[in-house]
């Protein structure tokens, strides 16, 4: 267990947005690097070793323009050794005796070339002096063609995303557009991003990451990848539990669950409605009014929460751990948001009814129909070992999908829990899920439905990159591979399931032509 910390004693940091280095014709150039140096996670803890973008956790923001393109270089200034322990005998496909820090930074949800995508195995070393067999470029271009959304950026470098991520390597990318600014939503200091992490220490302040399972068989290597991981403590912005302080009116939240493992029930302890505007692609085509919004590892929600009834009160923001939660877990708890503020202007920002219009893709030809399990069985140490389709990562691609087609993938989940499922390049639309007899599946194999196909929540009808496929259900999705061609991939996007196999790549390739429109 990590030190004991009081709750809300700490105000929420708001991360800074990046500035370019310089401008021309072709768009804003941006450096980034990639530092260790320690930070104040909590009054009462002790300054926190980290890795951060920039010296920061979490990183600044991004702020871009729809169709401004930009170019990044990404700047790997880490020691050589790692701040947590690194499991080697997962890389034994990849060759082995693989430096110990490499990165490669992902833009999440973005729509862009295979070589600025940050391909697992184009990592690279402090600078550049080692690359992977797929590094192409050291200036990343994003062409930002895409709808307004909040998207995110984090490590992806192969087999230790899941320790790059926790040592601090993630941050905030905020597209805009003129139709979402046309809808008067709060904006400026009233607009917050909340990056949300689940985190453990030790009482030096240091970071805790197990370097086994819990009972671990004989012989296990040490140290030995963990099947999942879930912090004692909530993290936002970079501090622990913090609070705001708000005024009485309506403020736009984009919440990140960036956590590694840890999926939330997020909702208000005053009872009152979130108001969901968008998801992971952007906005939705209605506001839905809920009470309760769950949030998997990788998805963002866009929300309006009104203050304007609750001046000089506190509310919690809440994390439901279901009616079987230990009474010592205190990870039911999120931030805090203290009412308190005068009124500097009058609230003249309004919650829509209606958002932006989403065309279906129910419409478009379907050129493949692909079922993907998502299954387990136990590798050579007895551990768990995740997979897609049961196949590893180094087995030869099978879904090589045809440059402007649309195709439906039905995800069958034949584990014992939800695997966030996420899909590099595109942003898709979830069709339905169906339960079906998990039992009589893996007794004999057979496929029996215990229940009719139920279409997405009302906040799931949206542009999606990012899916919750649950135990015992057929999760289907369906999705336009455009607009370029390459190599990507697709996995489970709690990180240390991805950072063990349950990643598989995916090529687009050229077709003689497409008879879809845009």
């Amino acid at each position: 267990m990590s030190p004991k910390l009081t709750k809300f004693v700490d105000s929420l940091p708001i991360p800074e947005t990046l500035q370019p280095v310089n401008k021309d014709k072709s768009g804003a150039y941006y450096e980034v690097t990639m530092e260790e140096f320690s930070q104040k996670l909590h009054r009462d803890l002790p300054p926190t070793r980290l890795w951060g973008y920039n010296g920061q956790f979490p990183g600044p923001t991004f702020e871009v323009q729809r169709n401004d393109p930009i170019q990044v270089k990404w700047i790997n200034n880490l020691p050589q050794k790692h701040l947590l322990p690194i499991d080697q005998s997962i890389f034994h496909e990849l060759g082995g005796n693989l430096p110990e820090v490499r990165t490669v930074t992902h833009l999440h949800g973005s729509e862009t070339t295979s070589d600025s995508d940050g391909y697992p195995e184009a990592w690279f070393t402090n600078g550049f002096e080692e690359v992977g067999p797929f590094f192409k470029r050291k200036v990343y271009e994003y062409p930002n063609h895409q709808r307004a959304a909040a998207l995110w950026y984090h490590d992806h470098a192969m087999g230790i995303t899941r320790l790059n991520v926790y040592a601090g390597l993630a941050g905030m990318y905020i597209i805009r557009d003129r139709k979402e600014q046309s809808f008067s939503l709060p904006a400026g200091k009233y607009e917050i991003p909340l990056i949300i992490q689940d985190r453990s220490f030790q009482n030096d302040g240091s970071l805790f990451y197990p370097s086994q399972p819990n009972n671990p068989p004989e012989n296990l290597p040490n140290p030995s990848i963990t099947p999942f991981f879930l912090g004692d403590k909530i993290v936002v912005n970079g501090k622990v539990w913090p609070f705001l302080e708000v005024e009485p009116r309506k403020y736009r939240l984009r919440i990140l669950n960036a956590s590694n493992t840890r999926a939330y029930q997020l909702y208000l302890d005053s009872e009152q409605p979130f108001y969901q505007i968008g998801t992971d692609g952007g906005l939705l085509s209605k506001t839905i009014e809920i009470e309760k919004i769950s949030i998997e590892p990788a998805e963002r929600i866009d929300v309006i929460i009104d203050f304007s009834k609750y001046e000089g009160e506190t509310i919690i923001l809440k994390n439901d751990l279901g009616p079987n939660a230990d009474p010592e877990d205190e990870t039911d708890d999120i931030m805090q948001f203290r009412v308190r503020l005068p009124l500097s202007e009058d609230d003249r920002h309004r919650i829509p009814k209606h958002l932006a219009p989403i065309p279906s893709l129910k419409g478009n030809k379907i050129t493949a129909i692909r079922t993907l399990k998502l299954n387990g069985t136990t590798d050579e140490w007895g551990r768990p070992l995740l997979l897609l389709n049961n196949k590893r990562w180094m087995d030869p691609v099978t879904e090589l999908p045809l440059l402007g087609t649309t195709e439906i993938w039905s995800l069958m989940n034949i584990t014992n829990f939800t695997h966030p499922i996420h899909i590099h390049l595109i942003q898709f639309q979830i069709l339905d899920r169906r339960p079906f007899n998990l039992d009589l599946y893996q007794s004999n194999g057979q496929i029996v439905y215990t229940g009719g196909a139920r279409p997405p929540e009302p906040n799931e009808r949206g542009w999606k990159d990012t899916v919750a496929a649950h135990s015992a259900e057929i999760t289907r999705v369906i999705m336009r591979f455009a607009p370029y061609t390459g190599d990507y991939v697709w996995h489970c996007h709690i990180l240390e399931h991805e950072d063990y196999e349950m990643m598989r790549p995916f090529t687009v390739v050229e077709s003689d032509k497409t008879d879809e429109s845009d």
